[in-house]
C-alpha cells in the first residue's frame, strides 16, 4: 500500500519548493504597499529574484539536515535546527578563507525566517551580526574578477555606465527608444494621462533642471521605472550610441560578467552629487532646536559610524537618489558617494 500522507514522501528541497512556490506573488500587479496596509504579506514573496535567492539559500539550510539531520525528513521537523544552521554559517569560512559577511547571514536568516514564518519577536528569530559600512567589498578598489576585464579596451562600456548609472539588468534590456530629450519629455507631460508617467517626468524635470539627456530605466529593482540624467564629460557619446540604436535594437548585445557594472554606479552617483552639491558653510541655519537653544543646518546630513562627522548636502544626496532608484539616504551615504 501506498503511504497516506504523499507530502512527505517528498524530499526536503521538494518541500522548500512547493512552500517558497505558493508564496510567490510577483507579476500579479499587487502593489506591496497596498497590501501592506490592508493584508499580512509575511506569507508573500513580491520578487522573482528574492524568490530565487531565498530558495537557493533554503536549499543549503537543507543539505545541512540531509547530512547532520538524516532523520529530519520534513520542513516540521527540521524547523528546529534554524537556529543551528544559522550559527553554523556565521562560523563558516568562505572560498577565499574569509568568514561569510553579515549581508549573508542576514539574508539566510530572512529566507529562513520567510518559509517558516519566524518574525523578529519569535524567540527563534536568529540575531545575525551587524551590518557595517566599513566591512562592504562590494565594488570597493580593486579584486581578483578585474584581472579578466580591461577598462581600456572596453572604454566605452565603462563611460556609459558612469554616465547613466544602469543597474545591470538595466543595461542589458536598453534600447534605442529609452533615451529622451528634455523637450521630448515636457511634449509627453503635456499629452499623457498616465499618472505615474507624470510623476517620474516631473521628477525628472523639476530635480535635474540643467540636463538634456535622460535614460528611461523601466521596470528596474522592484519593478520601479525612471528617468535619470545622462552626465559627465562623455554625454555626447553616449548619446551618440544610443541615438544610432533602433528602437528596438539593444544598444549593449554583450556585456562582460567581469565589469563592475555597481562600481561604476558609485561614480555616477558621486559625480550627480558633486554636480549639485552646495559647501557646507553656505547651507543656511534654517531650523531652531528648542533643547538646545540653538539653530542647525536642517539641509545637511551628519554621517555616523566610521565616518562620523562627514556632512553632506541633503538636497544634493535627494536628486542622487531619485536618479538611482532607491529613496533612503542612508542608502546613498553609505553605498554610492565616495571619494569627497
Amino acid at each position: 500500500m501506498g503511504r497516506k500522507d504523499k507530502q512527505y514522501s517528498r524530499t526536503l528541497k521538494e518541500q522548500i519548493y512547493d512552500r517558497l512556490t505558493s508564496m510567490l506573488h510577483a507579476g500579479e500587479g499587487q502593489s506591496k504597499k497596498v497590501l501592506k496596509a490592508t493584508d499580512s504579506i509575511d506569507d508573500k514573496i513580491f520578487s522573482y529574484n528574492t524568490y530565487h535567492t531565498y530558495k537557493k539559500h533554503c536549499d543549503y539550510f537543507a543539505d545541512y539536515i540531509k547530512q547532520n539531520h538524516p532523520e529530519c525528513t520534513t520542513l516540521k521537523a527540521s524547523k528546529k535546527y534554524v537556529v543551528e544552521w544559522l550559527q553554523h554559517r556565521t562560523a563558516s569560512i568562505n572560498i577565499r578563507g574569509e568568514p561569510l559577511s553579515a549581508w549573508t547571514i542576514q539574508t539566510e536568516r530572512q529566507a529562513l525566517s520567510k518559509l517558516y514564518g519566524i518574525k523578529p519577536d519569535d524567540p527563534q528569530f536568529f540575531t545575525a551580526p551587524r551590518r557595517r559600512r566599513v566591512d562592504i567589498k562590494r565594488s570597493r578598489g580593486s579584486v581578483a574578477n578585474d584581472k579578466h576585464f580591461s577598462e581600456r579596451n572596453n572604454s566605452e562600456l565603462v563611460e556609459f555606465c558612469k554616465g547613466t548609472g544602469c543597474r545591470r539588468n538595466i543595461l542589458t534590456r536598453l534600447t534605442g527608444k529609452d533615451l529622451y530629450t528634455r523637450v521630448e519629455l515636457i511634449e509627453e507631460l503635456n499629452t499623457t494621462k498616465d499618472v505615474k508617467r507624470q510623476s517620474q517626468i516631473n521628477d525628472a524635470l523639476s530635480l535635474f533642471p540643467d540636463k538634456e539627456y535622460f535614460l528611461y530605466h523601466s521596470k528596474d529593482k522592484g519593478g520601479k521605472c525612471r528617468f535619470a540624467p545622462i552626465i559627465g564629460e562623455h554625454t555626447d557619446e553616449i548619446v551618440a550610441r544610443m541615438q544610432a540604436t533602433a528602437p528596438n535594437e539593444r544598444v549593449w548585445l554583450h556585456i562582460s560578467k567581469h565589469a563592475d557594472v555597481h562600481g561604476y554606479r558609485g561614480d555616477y552617483a558621486s559625480a550627480l552629487y558633486k554636480d549639485y552639491a552646495r559647501p557646507i558653510k553656505d547651507i543656511p541655519y534654517d531650523r531652531y532646536h528648542s533643547g538646545l537653544k540653538l539653530f542647525y543646518q536642517s539641509e545637511v546630513y551628519v554621517c555616523r559610524k566610521d565616518e562620523a562627522g562627514k556632512k553632506l548636502d541633503r538636497l544634493a544626496m535627494q536628486k542622487c537618489t531619485k536618479a538611482l532608484g532607491h529613496n533612503r539616504l542612508d542608502v546613498i551615504a553609505n553605498n554610492y558617494i565616495r571619494g569627497l
